[in-house]
């Protein structure tokens, strides 16, 4: 017996869902723009409700919103009435969701909402319904038909609010100009964490950075770097500014010919002009400079270029990278 293949029934889903997101480009105007405005000057949190799976798709657009440092909290609708309204305050923004615009759990909102004194942005695919005709700000996500053949089960409908929900949340980091660096700090868990980790996270500093004058003794600077339990100094000059390195590796090379090193200056025998990083780079920088140049300690420094701290192999391994 041949087996049934569904992807007739896939490719429908799909079309339909596609069809009815790009049925959103129109409907963008003047209000979307006052929805941004509004949410990047929000003093309070942004609270996101509704019931069901537009609920859920609520959840979703609530986290978006927490990722990209927008502090956002999800409110079920059933709970507000029975003490959880106690979250919200005149200074947050309320985002409700509901297709049909007259979910009871949340028409019975609306009212508390405005009492309180909150922003309502209504999400809706009935701009004659309650939640419209009493938000400050409707976002039409509407939608034809669902994908569901019954045109019943909530399947376009939630994947438009979720994409609308997604442009709002990107449109309003557009906005406030949000920086890879703010994302990283709110994603310091994970793959995705370990990314965009900067080299100041990670780099060693005080005692654990032996930084010595071009003057200083090789004898003095071995002391330092022994006690720092580092492999390496960074050597300044008068400025402070970073001119060299010294290693095992430049104390090998000069130790054969050399029977007095140990009484040099380290500024004869150091590595001039080393490669270094500066402290607001991402980690993942550092190991590419680390691999391409084939060394395992790299000096950071800041904006006059003077060694702030210093970055070891071990150090990105530890951290995963």
């Amino acid at each position: 017996m041949r087996k049934r293949s569904f992807q007739g029934m896939a490719k429908q889903v799909l079309r339909t869902e596609a069809r009815a997101i790009l049925d959103l480009l129109p409907r963008l105007n003047r209000d979307f723009d006052r929805a941004v405005e509004l949410i990047a000057a929000c003093s309070g949190r942004i609270v996101v409700t509704g019931m069901g799976k537009p609920g859920i798709i609520g959840m979703k657009i609530s986290a978006t919103l927490a990722s990209l440092g927008v502090p956002s909290l999800f409110l079920h609708p059933a709970e507000a009435v029975h003490g959880d309204l106690g979250r919200v305050t005149r200074d947050d923004i309320v985002i409700a969701i509901s297709n049909s615009g007259q979910t009871e759990e949340i028409t019975r909102l609306v009212p508390l909402i405005k009492k309180i004194g909150a922003v309502l942005i209504g999400f809706t695919g009935n701009l004659d319904s309650v939640l419209a005709r009493h938000s400050d700000i409707v976002v039409n996500v509407g939608v034809n038909k669902e994908a569901c053949p019954f045109n019943l089960a909530p399947t376009a409908s939630t994947t438009v609010t979720l994409a609308m929900g997604d442009a709002l949340a990107l449109a309003v980091v557009d906005r406030r100009g949000f920086k890879i660096e703010e994302y990283a700090f709110y994603h310091p868990g994970g793959s995705l964490g370990k990314r965009l980790l900067q080299v100041k996270d990670l780099m060693r500093t005080g005692k654990a950075n032996p930084v010595v004058a071009e003057t200083a003794k090789v004898r003095d600077v071995l002391f330092r770097i022994t006690e720092s339990r580092a492999g390496s100094a960074s050597v300044v000059d008068g400025q402070r500014r970073l001119v060299g390195i010294f290693t095992d590796g430049d104390l090998r090379r000069h130790l054969e010919d050399d029977p007095n090193i140990l009484a040099r200056e380290v500024g004869q025998i150091m590595t001039k002009n080393p490669a270094s990083i500066h402290k607001h780079h991402l980690a993942a920088e550092a190991v590419k400079i680390l691999k391409d140049k084939r060394i395992d300690e790299l000096p950071v420094i800041d904006d006059l270029g003077r060694p702030v701290g210093l970055l070891d192999i071990q150090d990105l391994l530890k951290a995963g990278l």
